[in-house]
């Protein structure tokens, strides 16, 4: 069988393909660390923080699917593996067991400034190299942005 090669060319492929799994890498650590604060948040704000986290997580989700299609598309290959994400993330991490629902704003509004921060550069490198990916990466960003701006209105 022949290989999935896409129509960038094997240095533009190179490239785009770094983002896509950089950006795939973040969406999962992120949609892992929702549900870990869903599970564990307490508090008096418990039910709004509990659902919010879980409206981030169905959000992501989607976008981390279309991340790694993407990534086949053009002949690169997605590792959505558990090893990669734990050797590959730059996502800052959260405590175990029970966490204020305070704590969890705080967290969840840093962790996703970090992702946005890194997508936002991915949006930048792929402007030239791959308009349609960084078309995908700007609608990922502004999901990521929606959120963190409802996490800091919470503050």
């Amino acid at each position: 069988m022949a290989a999935i090669t896409g129509s960038l060319t094997p240095q533009n492929r190179k490239i785009v393909g770094e983002a896509l799994q950089g950006a795939l890498v973040d969406l999962l650590d992120l949609t892992l660390l929702a549900k870990q604060a869903h599970w564990n948040v307490i508090g008096h704000n418990f039910r709004s923080v509990h659902l919010h986290l879980d409206e981030i997580v169905k959000v992501m989700r989607k976008h981390t699917d279309t991340v790694a299609e993407r990534a086949s598309a053009i002949g690169a290959h997605p590792d959505g593996r558990a090893s990669t994400v734990v050797k590959t993330s730059h996502v800052p991490q959260l405590d175990g067991g029970s966490i204020e629902d305070g704590k969890v704003v705080a967290a969840m509004t840093d962790i996703l400034e970090s992702i946005i921060a890194r997508m936002r550069e991915r949006i930048e490198v792929t402007a030239e190299t791959d308009p349609v990916t960084q078309d995908l990466l700007d609608a990922v960003a502004h999901d990521l942005e929606k959120h963190h701006w409802m996490m800091q209105a919470q503050r």
